[in-house]
């Protein structure tokens, strides 16, 4: 088996930096530092970074980096990393590669045989399995469900021989909808929602999900990004 040592900061590379969810408290030293050092950071949202950056009085250029901008943007960061030049990645929150473009990124960089250096940190996944009180030791990740009913379904069915959780992403204006196509799926399972982890407004609902659809419905308005933890444990 081959070990790969990595040096405390190594030129040249690319790191896939994780950034807080929610509360800033929660970045990690080594992320800090990282930020700190490399030569460009690619990230989604500028506006959103630079106020990061701030907080934590850092001064670095910034490139856009999403779906829209990832050929040009790859294409200079190959070139950038092939010179010795060190970039970060971070996405608006959490880890980038996890449901959003990051992973792209990564990928072109991996074909390359370019280093990519991976830096942990918060996430919204564990929170959800912690705090519901279920069996952690296995779960499977399914992130967003397909839009579409027959395959969020056959997704939720199949994924429910694996694991004894299944963790979900939902942005509130799916939610309700979701939670039906849950119940169809699996029946009235136990669900641990999780919403605007680690803010001020951090909620968790528990229930079967006819128990949260009721809740929810009598809601005015959801907010927050969603993750959901889906007990499938057979008694």
């Amino acid at each position: 088996m081959l070990a790969f040592l990595y040096p405390y900061f190594m030129p040249g590379t690319l790191y896939i930096v994780t950034t807080p969810i929610g509360n800033l408290e929660d970045i990690t030293l080594r992320a800090l530092r990282i930020l700190k050092e490399v030569d460009l950071i690619a990230c989604e949202d500028t506006r959103r970074t630079s106020q990061l950056l701030a907080h934590f009085n850092i001064h670095k250029p910034l490139i856009r980096y999403d779906e829209h901008t990832h050929k040009i943007v790859s294409e200079r960061i190959g070139r950038d990393i092939q010179s010795g030049k060190t970039v970060a990645l971070v996405s608006d929150a959490g880890t980038p590669g996890i449901s959003d473009p990051g992973q792209r990124l990564a990928a072109d960089m991996t074909q390359q045989e370019l280093p990519v250096v991976p830096i942990p940190g918060p996430s919204s996944l564990l929170p959800v399995i912690c705090a519901s009180g279920f069996p952690a030791d296995s779960f499977v990740f399914l992130g967003f469900l397909p839009r579409k009913r027959g395959p969020a379904t056959k997704t939720l069915q199949v994924a429910s021989g694996v694991g004894k959780i299944l963790v979900v992403f939902e942005s509130p204006y799916r939610l309700i909808p979701t939670l039906s196509v849950i119940r169809d799926a699996l029946g009235e399972v136990p669900i641990c929602l999780g919403r605007e982890l680690t803010k001020i407004h951090e909620e968790f609902l528990r229930g079967k999900a006819s128990d949260l659809i009721q809740e929810l419905s009598r809601r005015p308005k959801i907010q927050g990004e969603i993750v959901m933890a889906i007990s499938i444990e057979k008694n």
